[in-house]
């Protein structure tokens, strides 16, 4: 398992509208999922030792920033059939068990993933209200195991940045994960 990393933000590449279903039955588009001040689209997966690493801390950041008006999706696009321990009834599972904040949504077809050019899990953009791209970081200093508790919030901050001013941070540190895997 090779671990990657994303390219750099493209600044003000637009957010790409999607129509997923969500593990609680519901379906969601780009829309439903924005907030007034930016929307957070990551890409995870549950068997991924980095997800694994930060979900606690993911969790606490896309909290804290509904607080700043933004907005958080997670999506899932890994190919079910290798991995079934991302099926969309896992991925339900770990939802109710870790009482998700925000939507996890399953991209069967793959289209999402590929549309947004993710590489990794995780693998996440920033967008600012006018859904323009602004971070394509890292969550923190965590790699396949979580940073030390006093690590600085990258994500965190940068989002809470986005909803202030509509700018993300000119310097960006790359996410790291696990390739997402594609079909055939």
């Amino acid at each position: 398992m090779a671990a990657l990393n994303p390219p750099v933000c493209d600044f003000g590449q637009p957010a790409i509208d999607f129509a997923l279903p969500g593990v609680d039955g519901r379906r969601y588009t780009l829309a439903d999922c924005r907030g007034v001040n930016g929307l957070l689209v990551m890409f995870i997966c549950n068997h991924c030792p980095y997800v694994q690493a930060i979900i606690d801390r993911l969790l606490r950041d896309c909290r804290e920033l509904k607080e700043y008006g933004v907005g958080s999706v997670a999506i899932m696009s890994n190919d079910i059939a290798s991995y079934p321990a991302d099926s969309p009834a896992e991925m339900r599972r770990w939802a109710d068990e870790l009482a998700f904040p925000f939507p996890y949504l399953y991209d069967e077809s793959q289209e999402v993933a590929k549309s947004y050019g993710a590489v990794c899990t995780p693998d996440f953009f920033g967008y600012n209200a006018a859904l323009q791209l602004q971070y394509r970081g890292r969550l923190d200093a965590s790699g396949r195991a979580p940073a030390a508790p006093d690590s600085r919030r990258e994500l965190f901050e940068a989002m809470r940045e986005i909803a202030a001013s509509g700018c993300g941070p000119a310097v960006q540190k790359a996410s790291i994960g696990c390739s997402l895997k594609w079909r055939g």
